[in-house]
């Protein structure tokens, strides 16, 4: 009556409740990795998963459709907040990173402060991150722009420091946290280079910038209204993940604790006329 055959009729819906449970396990494993890196995109999860989902036969298209398809694709949030003032009488050092060629963990730093506050309860994150490894080196949070909060950040940076020999550039903007004279004598005593952004363009600071917004984005710091010692023990947990189980494309899909204990990889990064970017995602 129906032109179909008993054959392909309940072929037809065992084939359905396959894909059905197929997608659940997907859907599963998708949501385990997604406890600790809420906001992570696709294409790292097909990374991640790649052996039970080569289990259950689910290629990246696959995974693409069935996170579309239970609404678990990411999309991208925008916010902006000033927290730069480049308005002072400080000394502002030129760009010394702007074509040189990243080729080993400690070689060259970046730093950054990115607002992770409310409209009632304002917070500053300082970090500092190094640009062939990626690998988040030192952190402060603060509910103000002083530079008591980038200077604890940049002291824990220097502790944590794996190849004490090695020549070491900080870079970063112009701001007055890290042109004022407290900052610049602590890089001066552990006689690390200092090199600035020379212009606005976004991609002047580009690594320093992407971190900033991983952290926000795909952790999803900014959702969190809870007081300043649950929001470090966040903060904390979060690099404790991002640094070692975060693959990023430009480290080959390496974790950055893996990245920056290594220096044979080559990083990939790609140039625009007039700065230095470099792929982080």
């Amino acid at each position: 009556m129906l032109g179909l055959s008993r054959q392909k009729y309940y072929r037809s819906r065992w084939s359905t409740a396959k894909k059905q449970d197929t997608a659940s396990k997907v859907v599963a494993l998708v949501l385990g990795v997604r406890h600790s890196m809420p906001r992570i995109g696709t294409r790292k999860l097909h990374y991640i998963l790649h052996e039970p989902l080569n289990d259950l036969k689910v290629g990246r298209d696959k995974l693409f459709l069935i996170m579309r398809s239970n609404n678990l694709d990411i999309k991208a949030k925008r916010s902006y907040h000033i927290t730069t003032n480049s308005h002072h009488h400080f000394k502002k050092h030129r760009n010394l990173i702007s074509h040189l060629a990243i080729v080993r963990p400690e070689q060259v730093w970046a730093s950054d402060i990115t607002y992770i506050g409310s409209r009632n309860n304002s917070r500053y994150l300082s970090l500092i991150t190094d640009l062939y490894s990626k690998n988040i080196v030192g952190y402060d949070l603060s509910d103000n722009l002083k530079t008591e909060g980038p200077i604890r950040s940049l002291k824990m940076a220097i502790k944590s420091r794996k190849y004490q020999n090695e020549p070491l550039i900080h870079h970063s903007d112009r701001g007055i946290q890290y042109c004022c004279d407290d900052y610049q004598r602590v890089l001066a005593k552990h006689k690390i280079q200092v090199s600035m952004t020379e212009s606005y363009d976004p991609y002047a600071n580009a690594v320093a910038e992407r971190v900033n917004g991983i952290l926000k984005d795909e952790f999803m710091l900014e959702k969190y209204d809870v007081d300043d010692s649950t929001m470090r023990r966040l903060i904390k947990d979060c690099i404790d993940v991002y640094n070692s189980r975060r693959p990023h494309f430009s480290c080959n899909m390496l974790t950055p604790v893996q990245m920056h204990k290594q220096r044979a990889i080559k990083i990939k990064t790609y140039k625009k006329t007039g700065s230095c970017f470099t792929t982080t995602s």
